[in-house]
């Protein structure tokens, strides 16, 4: 599901869990842990977050949660996004994310928080969440395009091409798809040859100075995907995605008014 390797001072982790690269609970542990021990290791000077197969990353897997009719595998898979998207932000070297395909969900989570995007000519970046009863990664995707833009594709579910979010400035390189790995490598040789001293602290200092928390913004997200769950319209719209079918919803008078 995780994988780990060296290029000598580089790192890399592969996501590789067909069809989709969807990860349940257990695997956003996995790679959370996979990406702190690289930062871990002062031999590493750069990681790279790559995946196998058609597309980046899909996000969490709704068949898993579907399948729970107890809060806990939500719980636990709220808390292992939070886990891998903070351990991007807070790995002590640059991390590069080489997005092919497909980005979605999850995968906006890890591309926002990494410090440089590569991408392949086919790659396509969406946050499907709202059709999926859930809500989060605004405060990633928000790192990728404009602020108008990201509510668009927010609320409409749109995707964003490679292209066009190299325009925003967000992806360093576009590149035909058998090229990525290089690409990225290419990038990472030219990190790596400086001073992993400077790096590391180049790494903590630029952090610091970001206007956003991405973590505690993160959080705040989570809560009110957590919350939209009690309301019962997120079970029928995860059981309608498994199902294949259009969600039996419920019209907007009809919703619990906290007030």
């Amino acid at each position: 599901m995780i994988r780990s390797e060296r290029r000598g001072s580089i790192a890399i982790v592969t996501i590789d869990n067909p069809p989709v690269n969807a990860l349940p609970v257990a695997g956003w542990y996995q790679l959370a842990d996979a990406i702190k021990e690289a930062g871990r290791d002062t031999s590493v000077h750069v990681l790279i977050i790559r995946a196998e197969g058609k597309g980046f990353q899909a996000g969490v897997d709704i068949k898993e949660l579907a399948a729970d009719p107890t809060h806990k595998t939500m719980i636990g898979v709220n808390r292992g996004c939070f886990d891998v998207f903070a351990a991007v932000y807070d790995c002590e070297v640059p991390v590069i994310a080489a997005v092919n395909g497909f980005c979605l969900g999850g995968g906006i989570g890890i591309a926002g928080n990494a410090d440089i995007i590569v991408a392949s000519h086919d790659a396509t970046f969406g946050v499907p969440e709202i059709d999926r009863g859930a809500l989060g990664t605004a405060t990633h995707l928000s790192r990728l395009v404009p602020p108008h833009k990201m509510r668009a594709m927010f609320f409409t579910g749109a995707m964003a091409t490679a292209a066009e979010l190299q325009h925003y400035g967000a992806i360093e390189r576009v590149v035909p798809p058998e090229e990525l790995l290089s690409a990225a490598l290419e990038v990472a040789e030219i990190i790596a040859a400086k001073s992993p001293l400077v790096m590391r602290r180049a790494k903590e200092s630029i952090n610091m100075i970001d206007p956003v928390d991405v973590k505690r913004s993160y959080r705040m997200e989570q809560g009110f995907t957590f919350e939209i769950n009690l309301y019962g319209d997120s079970d029928e719209l995860r059981q309608a995605f498994v199902d294949k079918r259009g969600a039996d919803l419920r019209d907007g008078d009809t919703l619990l008014d906290p007030q």
